[in-house]
């Protein structure tokens, strides 16, 4: 049934292909998608096509070959110039190129201390102090909200320390790589001091207002962020699965199954640690790294240049900055262990080996996703069309609720939450004079739905590597956790609508809060109800 099953989409698939490269060229010789809502179009298809085929890399490739034909209107030559331009511009860009060493030093780190038995330490140690799920699952919220500096350094950091604590309490890696992702992006773009503050901050030109001063005058309206959070707490306490999670959860609880379905390269695939590795030997390397990314950042801002603390993190390059961190941390992390005797030279090396291994898949669908976003933005120039549609002056009170739509729908497609909200910024904060409360409230909206289409997409970067540091299918992690951040966004959005006529922080913050925690209670009932009658069911 199967095969039959397959064998029908794929000659659907062939079928649509074959229509599309016979008729669309005759539609699309004399039409430029350039600057339309077509520019959007190939990531949709990326999108989709993964969420049918539960195949991440061929879908990517599909999609960039799509935008690569519609901006060459399908002439053969120019799209692989194109796509061969877009790919090797997009690797050998400075800024990604930084991102991508930046996984392998900490793929190597993360190899590192599982090998010298510094996770295993924790994990013993955390199961003695962590006794239920419920204090396993708020121990890695509280790790990701700690870890606020940056996103990436978040995902990979708190998936590698708090595996083993989750792994012990039976809780999904689908389950662990939502909470690191909830905890990554929304976390980052309501923290002062993080790298997600300095992108918003160069993103806004105002010589009368300060980007910064901007920046946390709209973090009460930041609804998405700070009701993600109320989410996490609440479906923990109130012990609430819906959706696919719920499968993955049960399959967890019930049967020690931590990946329930599609395919577990993660599964089983480390060596045994060192026998002589302890809770110091994490404890210690972390606390560097940490130490080491936070004046990394601060030395690319400028802070021996007399930029100031704020000014230093206003000013600093995320990829500079977490490559001299993570690489100073590695070489202590190596020449640490050596002194501790806990892993010999040549492991070590083969370590660092393994952790450029372990990133590989990660770093391929960051390229393509790159590239895709790239496609988009770049050649099919889709800020033309949203500048376009942001300039209606019939939005009026309505305009936070669709800045945050829209923001959300073109984080989706395009994978990029810096992207997007800087498109969006640079389109409506004004070039001088005072930020009213209406303007904060829109430009509040324009992050958050960034933030919140950033956590749901398949091809955001965010997503990926909280997929890399959980050690979970990818489209499993995207699958199980766009349930819980819709119902969040769904939340927001009723909240931007309010706030649009009610722009006062000190009202809609606690009204907010006070919609999340009933939409929680709903669900509560709801999920009981449902499980109460599959129970009654099984007893008939």
């Amino acid at each position: 049934m199967r095969i039959r099953k397959n064998l029908i989409l794929s000659l659907s698939a062939l079928l649509v292909a074959i229509l599309c490269f016979v008729f669309v060229p005759m539609f699309w010789k004399d039409t430029s998608a350039v600057g339309t809502v077509f520019a959007l179009l190939p990531p949709v298809i990326a999108i989709v096509l993964a969420l049918i085929t539960k195949e991440v890399y061929s879908s990517l490739f599909i999609g960039i070959l799509s935008g690569a034909l519609m901006y060459s209107k399908f002439d053969f030559l120019t799209t692989v110039d194109t796509t061969v331009e877009a790919f090797v511009g997009n690797i050998g860009d400075s800024y990604n190129m930084g991102i991508l060493i930046f996984l392998v030093l900490l793929g190597m780190m993360v190899v590192l201390m599982n090998r010298a038995g510094g996770s295993r330490a924790y994990g013993e140690w955390a199961v003695k102090k962590i006794k239920t799920r419920k204090g396993a699952l708020l121990s890695t919220f509280g790790l990701g909200c700690l870890i606020f500096i940056d996103d990436y350094f978040n995902c990979l950091t708190v998936g590698s320390i708090m595996r083993p604590v989750t792994d012990k309490h039976k809780i999904s890696r689908a389950k662990l790589a939502y909470i690191i992702d909830a905890t990554a992006a929304p976390i980052c773009i309501i923290a002062p001091v993080s790298s997600w503050a300095a992108a918003v901050s160069s993103y806004i030109e105002n010589p009368d207002v300060s980007g910064f001063t901007i920046f946390l005058q709209s973090i009460p309206f930041n609804f998405y962020a700070i009701l993600t959070i109320v989410m996490i707490i609440g479906i923990t306490i109130m012990n609430i699965d819906f959706g696919a999670m719920k499968k993955h959860e049960d399959n967890a609880r019930d049967f020690c199954d931590l990946f329930t379905e599609g395919d577990r390269p993660y599964e089983n695939n480390e060596k045994a640690p060192s026998s002589k590795g302890k809770l110091i030997d994490l404890i210690v390397p972390v606390a560097v790294l940490i130490v080491s990314c936070v004046l990394g950042m601060m030395y690319s801002g400028g802070i021996l240049d007399g930029a100031g603390l704020i000014g230093s993190f206003e000013n600093s390059d995320a990829s500079v900055g977490l490559v001299i961190g993570s690489g100073l941390a590695l070489i202590f992390t190596i020449f640490f262990y050596i002194a501790r005797d806990v892993l010999p030279f040549k492991e070590i090396m083969d370590c660092c080996a393994e952790g450029f291994k372990a990133m590989v898949p990660a770093i391929l669908i960051l390229c393509f996703a790159w590239t895709l976003c790239d496609i988009s933005r770049g050649y099919l120039e889709a800020s033309t069309f949203v500048k376009g549609f942001i300039g209606n002056p019939q939005l009026g009170y309505f305009l936070p609720a669709i800045l945050f739509l829209l923001s959300m729908a073109i984080a989706f497609s395009t994978g990029t939450s810096w992207g997007t909200f800087g498109l969006l910024l640079g389109i409506i904060v004004p070039l001088s004079g005072p930020i009213p409360n209406t303007l904060l409230v829109a430009i509040s909206a324009s992050m958050a739905g960034a933030v919140c289409g950033d956590h749901i997409s398949p091809i955001s970067d965010t997503t990926i590597m909280a997929s890399a540091g959980a050690q979970s299918n990818h489209l499993n992690h995207v699958k199980t956790q766009i349930p819980y951040a819709l119902v969040v966004a769904g939340v927001a959005f009723v909240c931007y609508v309010i706030a649009g006529f009610l722009p006062y922080w000190y009202v809609m913050l606690p009204l907010s809060i006070v919609l999340m925690v009933a939409t929680l209670f709903i669900l509560k009932k709801v999920t009981s109800k449902a499980k109460n009658e599959i129970k009654t069911e099984s007893q008939e």
